[in-house]
């Protein structure tokens, strides 16, 4: 859940209101004005998903009509949240002590520093979006916080990210880092070069570096006999993110799996985002198929 102490739900019920911003030289915040908020924007949709405030009607409307077509949507979220805090965790208990974090999306805690700091509390964090509601957010929330910064840009951008002051005055490349790429790349288009952004950051990553990616599909799940693609629900998903800042492109496992390039998959692979080393019972086969997301975690060598 979003922390409540930072966004506010209005006392109406309507948009909640957004601040403090940041100020200065490095200010991330932007005004209200800003902010587009005509458009549903996949990051506040999918705070709306994990029960998060940080949301415009505009993302509830067009998230409640995911959740019509596809009611899993919100499992699928949350699974994925965990698969992310699971990868943290294992990567940080190897030794890996700093964070790429591209596409962070809404601050939600607990938020990836929060996960790392768990078991490395030095552990360094830099947390990337293009959405400059996120900014506001993250800006408000980071402020203080040590070892930790925020960077306004773009994946498919990838120079401009790696060569952002933030970014190299808190990660050090002659040492590994963690590459976090998590519910990004599907709204990357074939035609933006997915596998190419994933290489154009790896260049810069030092051996013993690592990359944790997630992605939806709209594949079943292969080891659910009952399984089959639901085309009404895909279809549907599908098309409200037409309307939104980014589209939704949905690729399978066998699509998925080239993206990691330099990165040699670590077991078990490319699988549904609650079998990548679970922590607790394993969900079914149907609730797998339910689970619209694959994950991963690659080293680079």
């Amino acid at each position: 859940m979003s922390e409540q102490d930072i966004s506010q739900e209005a006392p109406d019920g309507g948009v909640p209101e957004i601040g403090p911003y940041v100020q200065g030289p490095e200010h991330s915040g932007f005004p209200a004005e800003e902010i587009d908020t005509s458009r549903p924007h996949p990051a506040r949709m999918y705070d709306y998903y994990l029960g998060g405030w940080d949301n415009y009607e505009v993302d509830r409307v067009a998230a409640e009509r995911v959740i019509e077509v596809h009611p899993q949507v919100r499992h699928s979220a949350r699974a994925n949240r965990a698969f992310l805090r699971r990868a943290v965790r294992e990567l940080v208990t190897g030794g890996i002590r700093q964070i790429i974090d591209i596409g962070t999306g809404i601050p939600t805690s607990p938020n990836t520093h929060e996960m790392a700091r768990e078991t490395a509390p030095d552990t360094r964090v830099v947390y990337v979006d293009n959405d400059p509601i996120v900014a506001t957010h993250a800006g408000a929330r980071l402020t203080n916080t040590e070892r930790t910064g925020f960077v306004l840009g773009d994946v498919r951008d990838p120079k401009a990210v790696l060569d952002h002051p933030t970014v190299r005055e808190l990660i050090d490349f002659d040492q590994p880092v963690a590459l976090l790429l998590v519910a990004v790349l599907h709204f990357i288009r074939d035609d933006e070069d997915p596998a190419g952004i994933v290489g154009g950051l790896a260049d810069a990553l030092p051996a013993g570096s690592h990359l944790v990616l997630s992605h939806a599909t709209g594949e079943p799940y292969e080891a659910y006999a009952a399984g089959r693609t639901d085309e009404r629900a895909r279809d549907g998903v599908v098309n409200v993110y037409k309307s939104s800042t980014a589209t939704l492109n949905l690729r399978s496992k066998a699509g998925i799996e080239p993206l990691f390039g330099p990165f040699t998959l670590l077991e078990p692979g490319v699988v549904r985002v609650p079998l990548w080393r679970p922590d607790g019972a394993v969900p079914g086969a149907e609730e797998l198929n339910d689970t619209i997301f694959y994950g991963g975690v690659g080293r680079k060598d």
